[in-house]
């Protein structure tokens, strides 16, 4: 059965790999709308990706949005150091010819809920929590109406990325995390305790290079310019892949192990703020709100993305 999937998202390389393999998925995945969010960089920058990477996929048919262009209360803090300039440094992607569509992001997101069955929309989050949680304030009818989120964000076991205690995604933005995670909407997170498992090796690299399509010679460009970073960062054999872990999810949950726990999110503490406190353990009475991956079959996920990025132009 094909699932309805909005994928909010602010491209970076890793989050192009996911878009890449929801749309040569559409068996599975039928990609309603994508919408960009400030993030890895800035809003209009992360639109432009979102365009370069539908044309580059062959599937100017899904529209793209715009959505905020700042966190909710905070200091937009962005990642360059990793993803370059243009957050999708790598291939030489040409302009895009599509355009973005008017509508705010935000706006497409309550439109496209309330205009749909309830419990019928999945919403895949790649980034920050911005547009989602702003969406949830501004129409709070929609939250009963989200069939589940399936986000990129958090860790427990591999705590931060971006400071000691905290996941970039959910740093950003940690209001806009709170806000969501409270909702009561069913969520699953993958967090860097599952992508950081997730390690692009050169042998899973060249096997996607070998692809010889545009698209997967594309990924092998993107993944090594933004590995370098976590190559010297971490000392392993590959970097992480984070995104993509949230699309392998919906076309292959059983590459994936976790568990239902409470997560919350940290917005005070100055040492700590974008922290998720993860009761994987079970000690408090807290209600249980996200089925957390705990680890994943790294050959089976890039397995899954070699095989997808294959049937792309």
């Amino acid at each position: 059965m094909t699932r309805k999937i909005i994928i909010d998202t602010d491209p970076g390389q890793d989050d192009a790999v996911a878009i890449l393999t929801a749309l040569a998925s559409p068996e599975a995945l039928d990609v309603i709308g994508i919408v960009a969010v400030a993030g890895n960089v800035s809003l209009a920058q992360n639109a432009r990706n979102a365009l370069k990477i539908v044309e580059l996929a062959g599937r100017t048919d899904v529209p793209v949005y715009a959505g905020c262009e700042r966190p909710m209360r905070r200091t937009l803090i962005t990642a360059e150091y990793v993803h370059g300039d243009t957050g999708l440094d790598g291939p030489d992607l040409p302009p895009p010819v599509k355009t973005l569509e008017a509508q705010h992001g935000v706006d497409y997101l309550i439109e496209a809920l309330m205009s749909h069955e309830p419990g019928t929309i999945t919403l895949c989050t790649l980034g920050p929590l911005t547009n989602v949680a702003m969406a949830m304030v501004k129409e709070p009818r929609i939250i009963g109406r989200i069939k589940e989120i399936v986000m990129m964000g958090g860790a427990y076991f591999e705590v931060g990325n971006v400071t000691p205690a905290a996941e970039f995604n959910i740093y950003v933005d940690p209001d806009a995390a709170d806000v969501v995670l409270r909702s009561g909407v069913h969520i699953v997170m993958a967090p860097l305790d599952v992508t950081h498992m997730m390690q692009s090796t050169p042998k899973r690299l060249k096997k996607l290079l070998e692809i010889g399509n545009k698209a997967g010679t594309a990924v092998y460009q993107m993944l090594s310019f933004s590995e370098r970073f976590d190559l010297i960062k971490y000392g392993t054999e590959g970097a992480p892949l984070h995104d993509p872990c949230v699309i392998a999810y919906l076309l292959k949950p059983e590459l994936f192990e976790g568990r239902h726990i409470n997560v919350e999110i940290e917005t005070t503490s100055e040492l700590t703020v974008g922290m998720t406190v993860a009761d994987y353990w079970g000690v408090t009475d807290r209600k249980r709100n996200v089925h957390y991956l705990r680890s994943g079959d790294a050959d089976g996920f890039y397995d899954l993305l070699a095989e997808r990025l294959a049937r792309l132009p």
